[in-house]
């Protein structure tokens, strides 16, 4: 039997889950996790902490707040983090301050602060959030 291989530089086959949209925001956090691995960037490095808070907060907010989460895609373009994030709620997050009988309130203020640009679309099934983070 002959086995072909690949040319050089052949971009890696997507992991076998990488189009499936994650359950939960570790699972999420898991797929950014690999990519910045896989991009070199140090998973202990201050870049790698924002970029992880900003994946949980939308993927938590999306599922919490926006019907579930409908579709999410990750890749890295330019020293940029491009995550997108959809769910089934046409309506824009919405600012608010945390009370003591409804706490909360900090997550959209957190990702305005800690991404280059956040793109909010809505559409017929829902919103699809767009942020793109710096790693360089």
């Amino acid at each position: 039997m002959t086995v072909a291989t690949p040319a050089p530089h052949a971009p890696a086959p997507p992991a076998a889950d990488s189009t499936r949209v994650p359950a939960t925001a570790a699972a999420a956090r898991a797929r950014v996790c690999d990519l910045l691995r896989r991009a070199g960037i140090s998973l202990d490095s201050v870049t790698a902490a924002d970029t992880l808070l900003v994946t949980s907060e939308l993927v938590t907010n999306a599922i919490r707040h926006g019907g579930g989460l409908t579709a999410f895609h990750t890749e890295i373009a330019d020293d940029t983090l491009l995550l997108s994030v959809a769910d089934a709620n046409p309506h824009a997050p919405e600012p608010r301050t945390g009370t003591p009988d409804r706490p909360g309130g900090y997550g959209w203020p957190l990702i305005k602060r800690l991404t280059e640009r956040v793109d909010i679309r809505s559409h017929l099934d829902g919103k699809t959030i767009s942020a793109e983070l710096r790693l360089a």
